[in-house]
């Protein structure tokens, strides 16, 4: 039979308070065999409660140990003792201990069967060991008794402080909350048995964080404490939170947390300008939409309470200025709206308000959440370029205007206080055909070259203006130039017509319909009016039918065409259109005499004498081609020489182009030779064209450019006209020097240092000449005055 027990000092028994001796104790309701516990069958029951009053011979029976965690002595620890009834305490039973911490945590005597604990114990780690325990027989190893299992549990002591395994911790609550708002609920965990006494009864308390904040003792929520916390005021507050076991008793153990709080912003702070007036400038060349300048309104909140939205609410700059928010930086940018002049508006005055987007409906009574500012904005004036008036030309010109003529005055200001001077000039890259010329002070625009309508109808070209003292400041204006078609062009054939009449056509029969193209443009349309030439007037073959559709038909007007008397005819037709004046022109109808069927179906037209004899020999042949060549030849001399002629007009490379000679070869007769040129075609193109004399004797090789200038163009006094037409020739002149000579000449009369030199007025004789007046003319003159022999006042030569 086993016993066991548990022999403890006073200090354990005094600690665990219970009986730690377990002397042959019996469950009634469970047995050991073979050493482990389990409940009873119902028969089992019944077998025992009929035994109960009846004594029985039982083998060692317990429930289990109990053993202190935490045990900081030198000494093993005792946790019990095993003893077998087959003991007789000689040695010769050896007890054996085996399951979980055997040998390791737990050793047993195998002699006297003591158990100890051999190592510190942690209920938190472990609470209970599951052992087996075994009597031998020491010599023969036999089991004494059956092997039974028991069970060593870890006393719990208060060796644990409570812990926030959380923490620390992080909250936010809602500036200016209600006292009692909850913030956050903090939890600390005691690892202690907590069935065990009040090892793990925790209990909340605050030790920083007062006034503002409070705690509940038990379930740990952090509320509120204090009303109208202003976040602008202080925004970060370091709660700490202290959780005690023992139910906060003495002796306890406590842990504490960190709470983090933060007050999250409300909108409860009205937006204001630092400053009530700003000045600022802006140069009046300023594009649209680029910046003036900056405003803000600071406003304490934070986020989307911080947002603004700026406007203009008054000014005399409403229409000029505009304000936009910079939703990064909450400031208003003031930009321009329209163009600026320093010289229409020098100052502008704007009302700029600031006000918040999103309010609060609980604290509207803390605002108005809006504010205003002044801002004088002063523009600076820049050197500009000048300034058309219109902005653009829009022209329309007939294509027969004359060169030289003025088709519209452009007209460009300065718009600077300055006013400075204008010129004006043609970008060339606008007009590369270069038909129009604009006067370069009074910016007249003119023709210079002749237009056609139907070559180019419209012109776009860019009319310059510069200021005469700042080259840099330049404007430009666009001009539309719309040709105008006058009736210039005659109506032609729209193809080339061949028709054909059969030998026996009728008379009244159409051989060929007849249409027209005029290159035209008239505002009423086109019409055509068709009849036949005046030398074809009485033609007997054919007679011609105007349809007043702008076609015609052709009709033979006789039978009995034969191809052995003529085999091709030659209709002359007058074309006329309804233009002003009206134009015509004369196309040829060619009609061929042909054999046909009696369907009318062509069979022949003399074909054959479109086909070369076959006789022709070779010697023909090499006859005709030399005769071809022959030609050639001449060809080519004829216009060799034809070049040798135009010779003088090349310039040789080493040739000074300012110092052209030009020899004749005839003698001139003096003044009273008026037939080698015409003077007056210098002083007064106009006589020059209507009164041309040509010499007689001679072709000069020269001959008077003035006489090639229209009629039209000679009509005007205009001296830029002149030049225009000049010019226009001189493009057109394939045989013109490819260089532009400019001659200067230094003439005599009024105006110039010497007077007059003419001899007309000089007297006769030498004795009555003086030369002494060329001593005073300057050293320009000495040479001459030698060769004179004048003398200073001195007497002496000069």
């Amino acid at each position: 039979m086993w016993t066991s027990g548990r022999m403890s000092n006073a200090k354990n028994l005094l600690g665990l308070g219970i009986s730690l001796y377990f002397w042959g104790l019996m469950d009634l309701t469970t047995t050991v065999l073979s050493g482990s516990a389990r409940p009873l069958t119902e028969g089992q029951e019944d077998n025992l409660s009929d035994k109960l009053h009846q004594r029985m011979k039982r083998s060692w029976v317990w429930n289990q140990f109990f053993v202190l965690e935490e045990y900081t002595g030198t000494d093993p620890l005792y946790v019990g003792k095993l003893h077998s009834d087959m003991d007789r305490g000689d040695g010769s039973i050896k007890y054996i201990l085996s399951g979980e911490g055997a040998g390791i945590v737990f050793t047993i005597d195998d002699t006297t069967g003591d158990i100890h604990a051999i190592q510190r114990l942690d209920r938190e780690e472990r609470s209970q060991y599951t052992l087996r325990a075994q009597a031998l027989d020491r010599r023969t190893g036999r089991p004494m008794e059956p092997e039974s299992e028991f069970i060593i549990k870890i006393q719990d002591i208060n060796d644990n402080e409570p812990k926030f395994l959380d923490g620390p911790y992080v909250a936010s609550v809602p500036e200016m909350s209600p006292v009692g708002t909850s913030v956050i609920q903090v939890t600390a965990t005691d690892a202690d048995d907590p069935t065990y006494g009040n090892s793990a009864r925790v209990v909340y308390s605050i030790l920083q964080g007062q006034p503002y904040f409070s705690v509940d003792s038990r379930t740990g929520l952090i509320r509120t404490a204090l009303m109208n916390m202003d976040r602008e005021a202080k925004e970060y507050y370091e709660v700490i939170i202290q959780a005690k076991d023992m139910g906060g008793q003495l002796g306890g153990l406590a842990g504490t947390t960190t709470v983090n709080i933060t007050l999250s912003d409300v909108n409860d702070n009205p937006p204001r300008f630092p400053q009530k007036h700003y000045q600022m400038s802006v140069l009046e060349s300023a594009p649209v939409s680029s910046t003036v300048g900056r405003v803000v309104a600071k406003d304490l909140d934070e986020g989307i309470n911080a947002e603004m939205k700026y406007s203009l609410v008054d000014g005399d700059g409403l229409d000029v200025f505009d304000i936009n928010t910079d939703p990064n930086y909450q400031v208003g940018i003031i930009t321009v709206r329209k163009p600026l002049s320093f010289e229409t508006k020098k100052s502008y005055t704007l009302k700029v308000e600031g006000a918040n987007p999103h309010l609060e409906m609980r604290f509207l009574n803390l605002g108005p959440f809006r504010d205003t500012t002044t801002v004088h904005i002063s523009v600076e004036d820049v050197d500009e370029p000048p300034v058309f008036e219109p902005s653009f030309y829009f022209v329309e010109v007939p294509e027969d205007v004359e060169i030289g003529t003025t088709i519209q005055m452009i007209s460009a200001k300065d718009p600077d206080v300055t006013n400075n001077s204008i010129r004006y000039s043609i970008d060339r890259s606008s007009d590369p055909g270069r038909f129009f010329y604009v006067d370069i002070t009074s910016g007249a625009l003119m023709t210079a070259r002749p237009l056609d309508r139907e070559d180019v109808s419209w012109h776009n070209i860019t009319v310059l203006a510069m200021e005469l003292n700042n080259p840099s400041q330049v404007g430009s204006v666009s001009v539309t130039v719309k040709v105008l078609d006058v009736n210039d062009n005659a109506p032609e054939f729209a193809r080339f017509y061949e028709a054909f009449v059969c030998e026996n056509a009728k008379a009244g029969q159409l051989i060929q319909t007849v249409s027209a193209i005029d290159r035209d443009d008239p505002q009423e349309g086109q019409h055509f009016y068709y009849s036949l030439a005046p030398e074809a007037a009485n033609n007997p073959n054919f007679t011609l039918r105007d349809n007043q559709d702008n076609t015609a038909w052709i009709l033979t007007r006789r039978s009995g065409f034969r191809q052995h008397e003529q085999n091709t005819f030659y209709l002359p037709i007058l074309i006329s259109d309804n233009g002003r004046p009206v134009l015509s022109s004369t196309g040829t109808l060619t009609v061929h005499v042909c054999s046909c069927d009696d369907d009318g179906l062509v069979m022949s037209c003399n074909a054959e004498a479109y086909v070369l004899p076959v006789s022709l020999s070779r010697g023909a042949l090499i006859a005709i081609l030399a005769c071809i060549f022959v030609l050639l030849v001449l060809v080519l001399l004829i216009l060799s020489m034809r070049r040798q002629r135009k010779q003088p007009y090349i310039i040789d490379e080493e040739e000074n182009i300012h110092e052209n000679i030009v020899r004749y070869d005839d003698e001139g007769g003096g003044e009273e030779d008026t037939e080698a040129f015409d003077i007056a075609a210098m002083w007064n193109p106009r006589e020059a064209q209507l009164v041309v004399k040509n010499r007689q004797d001679m072709l000069p090789e020269i001959e008077s450019l003035s006489r090639y200038v229209p009629q039209a163009c000679v009509m005007d006094n205009n001296v830029h006209s002149y030049v225009l037409a000049k010019l226009y020739e001189a493009d057109m002149d394939l045989w013109a020097p490819p260089f532009d000579s400019l001659q200067t000449y230094m003439f005599e009369g009024n105006g110039s240092v010497a007077e007059s030199l003419s001899s007309l007025q000089s007297v006769t004789t030498d004795s009555d000449q003086s030369y002494d007046y060329l001593t005073d003319w300057g050293p320009r003159f000495k040479k001459l005055a030698e060769m004179y022999g004048a003398t200073d006042s001195s007497g002496a030569l000069w």
